[in-house]
């Protein structure tokens, strides 16, 4: 596909106007900032970001509400919990995601994660440095796994998304951004190191979807894994070594547009 030619300089400018520690207070990645443990950080990210859709104040108050139930220390929850641990969850809600998907979840890491290693082991088994397909791969491969009993409920599998279905992934590939991404912003955390920078994918939501067709960066209609794409390979041509950093210049862009608009 051939890009506009917009100039490299204004979305790293955008970028670097975004990325700063001020973004992350009313952000969904606030929820990880609270702990110090890598551990604890990759868990309580994952919950974040998959609660992450909504009014962020509500994303952020449910999530934090699963982290108070998880006695403040998610990954040791995981690994330890017993089914007495589990009744604090029984009326958790956000949004469409019910205590039927929680407990389900909560489950099914427990397994994985105490099998594997750690949550980066179960979701990223093999390593491959130099292979784009990785993270495509690896996200198929975790679904899978996460769906592997026949008593897996149907309705949960809209919450762990998969790229062989054509799902955009946004929040895994927003949660995996935050993962793998240097620290030396004060934004993401840069703890997983299984995955590089270069491989990642640009989260694709609404928002950023308008935005990134209203500059020809995304020629197909629909929000989905062969636009994430699209996107990203745009975002390769700008930043190689590091193309999810565009996902702050997408966002602040669509911030723009949007106030425009209000």
């Amino acid at each position: 596909m051939k890009y506009p030619e917009v100039d490299a300089d204004f979305w790293l400018a955008m970028a670097d106007r975004v990325e700063r520690q001020q973004f992350r207070d009313d952000d969904p990645i606030s929820i990880p900032h609270r702990f110090s443990k890598p551990e604890d950080q990759a868990m309580a990210g994952f919950f974040a970001a998959l609660l992450a859709w909504g009014q962020r104040p509500v994303i952020i108050r449910n999530a934090w509400s699963l982290m108070e139930a998880m006695d403040f220390a998610p990954d040791q929850f995981i690994r330890l919990h017993q089914e007495s641990d589990l009744r604090v969850f029984i009326h958790f809600v956000h949004r469409t995601f019910n205590s039927t998907d929680l407990l389900f979840l909560l489950n099914r890491l427990q397994s994985l994660v105490n099998s594997s290693g750690s949550l980066e082991k179960a979701m990223f088994p093999i390593t491959n440095t130099s292979n784009f397909e990785l993270v495509p791969d690896s996200l198929a491969r975790f679904h899978d796994k996460i769906f592997e009993p026949e008593w897996s409920p149907t309705r949960t599998k809209k919450h762990i998304a998969t790229p062989a279905r054509g799902s955009a992934c946004k929040r895994l590939n927003m949660f995996l951004r935050w993962m793998v991404r240097s620290a030396h912003r004060g934004v993401d955390f840069g703890i997983w190191k299984t995955v590089s920078p270069a491989q990642l994918y640009l989260p694709l939501d609404l928002h950023v979807g308008r935005t990134a067709r209203s500059y020809g960066l995304i020629t197909r209609p629909q929000d989905d894994w062969k636009s994430v794409v699209q996107l990203t390979e745009w975002a390769r041509t700008i930043c190689p070594e590091d193309p999810a950093r565009l996902d702050f210049a997408l966002y602040g862009m669509s911030l723009l547009k949007l106030q425009q608009v209000l």
